[in-house]
């Protein structure tokens, strides 16, 4: 059972790097989606990810998973297969709301059966598939970030465009999900949860290097996409804001870039007072602690080479929900 971001953690999925790589044939989905901003395609690096990045992320995961065993969580881990994309974060692929585990529709179609690596972990997954007709996608949003990649032809979203705080959830429209996706998360969570739209704030993708849930009535937020309390819809716009101080730049593999430095906002609560985050952020665990939460300093060093930091990495499919 799950329902928010925060609960003291009980069980959860963490992603491997191996054989992760962006496929040598950038189809339609993958350029519009994930490489918009590039637009001379010769530009996107192909193929199989530097051994150097697939082993340092194992060894980063492995400290991460030995930690959250400390904190007496049960961690478990998706198969290890010569996967199409990779099989590194979790988090975009399945959302999980109390009895609802949801495979969603991801607009990427190299990583539409990416939730199959970890399957066995859970509990009666519904499965909606993504259709990856070239409707879909809009591509004069490369080059123009003020195109959002996909059009209205078919719901499709990553699960990662969606954090929840139990009765409310929020979604971002941006390149990774469109408003039929949001359609259909609300069909599915029923009339007991409210799906609340964040717009116009940030089209790259996912929404937690945007907001980040920690409490209830307490978000984190990056200044440099929520402009202020107005730019959040209710009722998160009545909560407290903590603003994230610019991040710490800890670099990036040479020519494998696919985040920014916010990337570095993009970490994962244990509980409502104490978060993992990456060990270079010290304003922003010094700004957390300010406000009681504890953070666990821990090393991810290709966040930004393989774009997911602690919230991506994993998959929490059980909170204690009080």
């Amino acid at each position: 059972m799950n329902s928010n971001e925060w609960g003291q953690l009980k069980k959860v999925i963490v992603g491997v790097a191996d054989n992760a790589k962006i496929p040598k044939d950038i189809d339609v989905s993958l350029r519009c989606v994930n490489f918009a901003d590039k637009v001379n395609e010769s530009k996107i690096q192909k193929g199989p990810y530097p051994q150097q990045v697939i082993d340092e992320a194992n060894e980063d995961l492995q400290i991460f998973v030995d930690f959250l065993k400390g904190e007496s969580v049960e961690v478990l881990r998706p198969n290890v297969n010569d996967c199409n994309y990779y099989n590194f974060c979790p988090r975009d692929s399945v959302f999980v709301h109390g009895d609802l585990t949801l495979a969603t529709p991801m607009p990427i179609k190299a990583r539409k059966d990416e939730w199959r690596a970890f399957e066995k972990h859970l509990i009666d997954p519904l499965h909606v598939p993504c259709y990856h007709e070239t409707e879909l996608y809009n591509t004069d949003c490369i080059g123009n970030k003020d195109i959002l990649a996909l059009t209205e032809f078919a719901p499709a979203f990553d699960a990662a465009n969606i954090i929840r705080a139990n009765q409310d959830v929020l979604y971002l429209i941006s390149n990774s999900g469109n408003r039929l996706g949001a359609t259909l998360l609300q069909n599915a969570l029923g009339d007991t949860v409210k799906v609340h739209l964040l717009e116009d704030v940030y089209s790259y993708m996912h929404i937690d290097s945007t907001v980040a849930f920690l409490q209830e009535g307490l978000l984190l937020a990056n200044p440099s996409r929520i402009k202020s309390k107005e730019d959040l819809p209710e009722p998160f716009s009545s909560w407290k804001i903590i603003w994230c101080p610019a991040p710490v730049d800890i670099g990036h593999y040479p020519g494998w870039c696919n985040a920014s430095t916010w990337i570095n906002m993009n970490l994962f609560s244990v509980n409502n007072k104490l978060v993992a985050l990456e060990k270079s952020q010290e304003p922003l665990r010094k700004v957390l602690e300010q406000h009681g939460i504890e953070c666990a300093m821990l090393p991810m060093r290709h966040q930004r080479t393989l774009g997911g930091g602690f919230h991506c990495v994993t998959l929490d499919i059980d909170r204690h929900v009080d």
